[in-house]
């Protein structure tokens, strides 16, 4: 059973580039909707990925939708990759958002936030496993974020497909996640 960070992301990635925009959508809509159910809402400032759209990402528009009908303070992230650090900005109307070179959908500037402000971050990432590993894309972008952020923050990590029993090659700085949402489970760590 393939269960190395490597072997994961090249199976995760191979079963992501089967699904069809439909089912991404679904997918993306009942993910938004079990979001409802989390203990979550009391909190203000949620920190959202904004999907690559050719990486076939949850679609986190939904969750942009909920966040600002329930008046919450929106943050999105701009990469810097040669540093490997997340810079995080204030979503509002006059946000302009425009693709990196890795497709990624980035605020062009605006109102910085700190990290050590974020209540609550919704995490992308290929796969997870029972104990709230999860596998991304091997940058260490978010497990350098998350160090950043205060220790209570809530992580929660989205997902089209279900947990892998164990993710084999854990290592110290790989931060857990306290929640994975697919479309069918609400997974609690």
């Amino acid at each position: 059973m393939p269960n190395t960070k490597t072997e994961l992301r090249k199976k995760y990635k191979n079963l992501r580039q089967n699904l069809s925009e439909i089912e991404i959508e679904e997918n993306s809509l009942a993910i938004a909707n079990k979001l409802l159910t989390l203990p979550i809402w009391d909190k203000i400032y949620f920190h959202v990925f904004l999907p690559i759209v050719e990486h076939k990402e949850v679609n986190t528009e939904l969750i942009l939708h909920l966040l600002s009908g329930k008046d919450k303070e929106i943050i999105v992230s701009k990469a810097d990759f040669e540093t490997r650090i997340m810079t995080h900005f204030l979503l509002t109307d006059n946000t302009r958002i425009k693709k990196n070179a890795y497709n990624i959908p980035e605020p062009v500037d605006g109102i910085e936030v700190p990290s050590k402000k974020i209540d609550v971050v919704f995490i992308p990432l290929l796969a997870f496993d029972k104990k709230g590993n999860r596998v991304g894309y091997g940058k260490g972008f978010y497990d350098k974020f998350l160090a950043e952020c205060k220790p209570e923050v809530i992580k929660i990590g989205l997902s089209f497909f279900e947990a892998e029993t164990i993710i084999s090659d854990i290592f110290e700085g790989d931060v857990q996640l306290d929640y994975c949402i697919t479309p069918e489970t609400t997974y609690r760590f």
